[in-house]
């Protein structure tokens, strides 16, 4: 089965989400990607997610997966909350409701805001 899109086109998209201060469903960045959503389609896509915040932290840079999240109520799915996105920051409560809304809510702002701040120039390039 041949690739569903490469960890830096993915990365690409989600740059310019955080630029712009937005997320995104799974739906809409699959259709960026050139892609109708479909739950196997979806699975390929949160691997590479994996691979675009390991991308991400090498460079010393926030996560970007987190802005990528379904459409019934503006949270990542299980995945993010499973592969470290919450647990690498200290957060051990539910994946969903109120609580959960507001911590993604500050770790997103975080991403918008280094990327906002970015400008562009630092682009793909490891901060000092």
């Amino acid at each position: 089965m041949p690739a569903l899109a490469e960890p830096e086109d993915v990365r690409a998209h989600l740059i310019a989400a955080a630029r712009a201060g937005t997320a995104l469903t799974y739906s809409e960045l699959l259709e960026q990607l050139g892609y109708a959503f479909s739950r196997p389609k979806m699975r390929q896509l949160c691997a590479i997610l994996g691979a675009v915040d390991e991308i991400g932290a090498a460079r010393g840079e926030p996560e970007l997966a987190v802005l990528v999240v379904r459409q019934s109520d503006g949270i990542p799915g299980q995945g993010w909350w499973v592969a470290g996105g919450a647990r690498s920051r200290g957060y051990d409560g539910p994946w969903e409701g109120p609580e959960a809304a507001r911590f993604i809510a500050k770790v997103q702002s975080e991403t918008f805001a280094f990327w906002r701040f970015d400008n562009g120039t630092n682009a793909g390039r490891p901060r000092d």
